[in-house]
């Protein structure tokens, strides 16, 4: 029988590619369903494993697409996948960007009210890129709020994003949410996020994307996330 599908002429080699050029390209083909299924599987038994292995208890945050995140079936995946693995929902963060909440506010709001009642932990994506209005923001049922690394990158140097950056800080802690900073890379940046009161840093300044087996090294020596 033929295959229905056949793809012609890709022979070059790319090497590692960029999420910012993979995830886009998933979501164009459709594969972004399939692949965010076995994510969310593979996350919760990995949390599973570190957590039968004694290490430090975590949570381990999955990042849902937009298309993901319209998906009817999204909260029966994600149950499945904790009751498989066994896992406490408070093991797993679920990672929503801005946009993908604004499309349909109520059913958003709805979504996000399942999920926190089932233990998730919840935090809006590259908070700042979006357009979410401050009135549907404190209907969110959420817990973090993460700046987008745009904001992060001249921070040291630049009058507005700094204004910015201490803006959201200020307005996620009035709501009683917490703070998270994404792509950090300086000590320079540390120093000013740890003055503001930032709650979490994550970024280069810590580690690069490493491997689940050298994470778990890295788990087993807390140390080596100490900034001098």
């Amino acid at each position: 029988m033929e295959p229905k599908l056949s793809y012609v002429g890709i022979t070059q080699k790319k090497g590692r590619v960029s999420p910012a050029q993979f995830i886009p390209l998933c979501e164009e083909i459709g594969l972004i369903i399939t692949i965010g299924e076995w994510i969310i599987h593979t996350a919760c038994m990995q949390a599973k494993i570190w957590q039968d292995q004694g290490l430090p208890a975590l949570r381990i945050a999955v990042n849902l697409s937009p298309l993901q995140f319209r998906q009817p079936d999204l909260i029966k995946q994600i149950r499945n996948a904790l009751d498989i693995m066994e896992l406490s929902p408070d093991k797993l963060e679920l990672e929503i960007t801005e946009s993908a909440t604004m499309e349909d506010i109520d059913k958003a709001i709805a979504i996000l009210g399942t999920f926190n009642n089932m233990g998730l932990h919840l935090s809006i994506d590259d908070f700042g890129t979006g357009y979410s209005s401050l009135n549907y923001l404190k209907r969110f049922p959420i817990h973090t709020l993460k700046i987008d690394q745009s904001f992060i990158r001249n921070l040291d140097t630049s009058f507005e994003d700094a204004a910015i950056v201490k803006s959201i800080i200020t307005l996620a802690h009035s709501l009683r949410l917490s703070v998270v900073a994404e792509g950090v890379e300086t000590k320079e940046q540390f120093d000013y996020l740890d003055n503001l009161g930032c709650d979490e840093i994550q970024g280069y300044l810590f580690s690069p994307p490493v491997s689940a087996n050298e994470f778990s090294k890295m788990l087993s020596s807390p140390t080596v996330f100490c900034v001098e």
